[in-house]
């Protein structure tokens, strides 16, 4: 589990996950056991509060940036090679202002396995994860039509890669229930619940790439009870859980009735945000039955986009967990266009058409722009 001290995140053992810390400004180092021991003995400090007599600290308010579709092909895989700590551009600073940042991670991490019979394989190496924790990137979902494009030794290459960086990862697993496991983090007092997975697979794929109780694959949406189930486990122990999903149909910028419907039934379950892409362009945001959907993020950090696929942004969340109706409260939408592969966010009147535009695209979707 994830707990934040003086903007460090770190995990049960006491150990510090590698970046840059929010705010400060500084690499993050090493916290071992007794530092942290200390630091909770005298009271402790910045997200974990200071609650004197043993009481747990109310838990606050805290933001969740999102991204859309990343791979590392053509000129980013340059990027990555010579400059892995820059390798996103300047979309880089409005992730680290917020909590928690997430985004789809749209490629095999290895240099091994066999490409899948498909038109596009997109691979990375581990310099990948770098290049998302230095940006400020504390979580990515694999549960996509890429996630497995090397294979099963591919995806074993994936986990191991994540696992020696300390970077996580949802939606892919060893078995169906490492798959669909949310991944939990302590963001400013509240129980995170992160859960990945996809509802995009290559119709000669599917088998092969579903993960099952006894194979490894990814969390396939297609099988929406187990999905459902899986964030209805996640709402007994957390404050605030989020489901990022690959969905929609390709350049349709219009929520689909498949997106429709499982976005009613996780709203239903408990889910507090649903986002996701897949489209390669943007779709609709807003609140449904008093929960955040966003159908559709773009391309993010994305080789081949031009015109509407150049059309990116990063989607900002506040959540409350003390809050009585939606505990989202407020959305903000920071558009950005995409050169030479990497967002580039947009100002003043640019900005301001764009986020219009954006906007507009709940007139084919079920969403509204306030959970009133």
């Amino acid at each position: 589990m994830i707990t934040r001290v003086e903007g460090v995140l770190t995990d049960a053992s006491g150990e510090a996950a590698m970046g840059t810390g929010r705010g400060t400004g500084r690499a993050l180092v090493p916290l071992g056991g007794a530092v942290l021991a200390a630091v909770l003995a005298v009271g402790g400090c910045g997200a974990l509060g200071s609650a004197t007599g043993g009481e747990k600290p109310a838990a606050q308010p805290f933001t969740v940036a999102f991204g859309g579709d990343v791979h590392f092909e053509g000129v980013l895989r340059t990027r990555l090679d010579t400059s892995p700590d820059t390798a996103l551009g300047p979309v880089a600073a409005q992730l680290k202002r917020a909590d928690l940042a997430m985004v789809n991670l749209e490629t095999a991490v290895t240099a091994g396995g066999t490409p899948a019979p498909k038109q596009f394989t997109f691979r990375a190496p581990p310099a990948a994860f770098r290049a998302l924790r230095s940006a400020g990137v504390d979580v990515a979902t694999m549960a996509n039509n890429h996630g497995m494009d090397y294979g099963e030794a591919g995806l074993q290459d994936s986990l191991a890669a994540s696992g020696q960086a300390g970077f996580p990862v949802v939606g892919i697993g060893r078995n169906a229930g490492e798959a669909f496991r949310p991944h939990r983090f302590t963001v400013k007092g509240a129980k995170v619940a992160v859960i990945g997975a996809t509802q995009v697979l290559d119709d000669n794929l599917v088998l092969a790439w579903t993960a099952t109780p006894s194979k490894a694959g990814l969390a396939s949406a297609k099988d929406a009870p187990r999905l459902v189930q899986a964030v209805k486990d996640a709402r007994k122990d957390a404050d605030v859980v989020i489901v990022d999903l690959h969905w929609g149909q390709e350049l349709n910028q219009c929520a689909t009735p498949v997106q429709r419907q499982l976005a009613a039934q996780l709203a239903d379950a408990g889910a507090d945000a649903i986002v996701g892409s897949h489209a390669h362009v943007l779709l609709a945001g807003g609140y449904l039955k008093g929960k955040y959907v966003h159908y559709g993020l773009g391309n993010f950090v994305f080789y081949n986009s031009s015109g509407r696929t150049a059309q990116s942004g990063v989607l900002t969340l506040t959540f409350d967990p003390r809050a009585k109706g939606s505990r989202v409260t407020r959305a903000d939408w920071a558009p950005a266009e995409i050169a030479d592969g990497i967002p580039q966010p947009l100002t003043g009147a640019a900005a301001q058409q764009a986020r219009t535009g954006w906007e507009a695209l709940r007139r084919c979707a079920d969403v509204k722009p306030s959970a009133a």
